[in-house]
């Protein structure tokens, strides 16, 4: 009961906000900036931690300025985030633009009908995994493994916002089944996942250097790509400016049952190293990243 009714109020809540337009949701965002960074100071040592660790280069002030920038992105990406909630599909495809949809049609022609999209938490990912795009072009289904949050009522709020233009959630642990399940059946679609978490303790099978970092990588994905011989494609996502993204699709490779073992899950973490280094400013520098240390055998 205590669930429900906090979910009707995130609910109600998020829906007045998102009633909101954007230049007004940013003003919020402003605030919210203050209240995050200055004075609750969310996840501040996580992210000073981080940082330093992710650039030895940088002096101090280099540090605090891409700080600064971060806790601003982040507070642009909560209330962009909310915006789901009531943001039209015109609007959406105006402000999150994949630029090559046609990637996608061009492997759909050489009979590729299941793809795994791999992409970081970076620019604004809520945005780009619920796209209408994929539905109003090339009428391709979007399906996002997740994990479920441990507060039921958040969670819900979530898969809300995600589901919204019809995209449609896979439990992590079942993944493999419902990923199986559209390859037989042929189903036009497209299964993100978000690859750059901390794998589990219990899944730490691949390591590599990562932001300067012993880091350990989900290799989930190649090891699903491989037995099911699915393509494999890397988002690459820009943050054009406020409130506006790009993505452009990176054929990674469309025959991984024939690549070398780990060879996929090391090309995403390359790839994700330069989306960041780019602008590093929009990735997600909360997350516990590097909880876990790599013990040499």
């Amino acid at each position: 009961m205590g669930n429900r009714i906090l979910y009707t109020i995130l609910f109600c809540w998020t829906k007045a906000h998102a009633f909101l337009p954007m230049r007004i949701l940013y003003i919020l965002s402003d605030i919210l900036y203050l209240l995050v960074y200055r004075l609750v100071r969310y996840r501040l040592k996580v992210v000073r931690r981080n940082m330093k660790a992710s650039f030895p280069e940088k002096t101090e002030k280099e540090l605090r300025q891409l700080e600064r920038a971060f806790y601003h992105h982040f507070s642009d990406y909560i209330v962009e985030t909310i915006k789901l909630a009531h943001i039209s599909p015109k609007e959406a495809l105006k402000r999150a633009i994949i630029r090559n949809p046609e990637m996608i049609e061009e492997l759909q022609k050489r009979g590729h009908y299941c793809f795994i999209l791999l992409m970081g938490h970076y620019g604004n990912w809520e945005w780009f995994t619920d796209s209408p795009l994929l539905f109003d072009r090339i009428q391709t289904e979007v399906h996002q493994v997740y994990r479920p949050l441990k507060n039921r009522a958040f969670d819900r709020l979530f898969i809300y916002l995600r589901t919204r233009f019809h995209a449609k959630g896979i439990m992590k642990n079942e993944a493999f089944r419902d990923i199986v399940r559209l390859k037989q059946s042929k189903t036009r679609s497209i299964v993100v996942f978000i690859a750059d978490q901390t794998p589990s303790k219990a899944n730490l099978h691949y390591w590599t250097r990562f932001l300067n970092q012993d880091t350990p990588i989900l290799n989930g994905p190649e090891r699903i790509a491989c037995k099911l011989r699915l393509p494999v494609i890397y988002a690459d996502v820009r943050k054009v400016r406020r409130g506006y993204y790009t993505v452009d699709f990176n054929l990674l490779t469309d025959s991984p049952e024939k690549m070398p073992e780990n060879w996929i899950t090391e090309q995403f973490a390359r790839r994700m190293e330069e989306t960041i280094l780019r602008d590093p400013a929009y990735w997600l520098w909360t997350h516990k990243r590097w909880k876990y240390k790599h013990e040499q055998p």
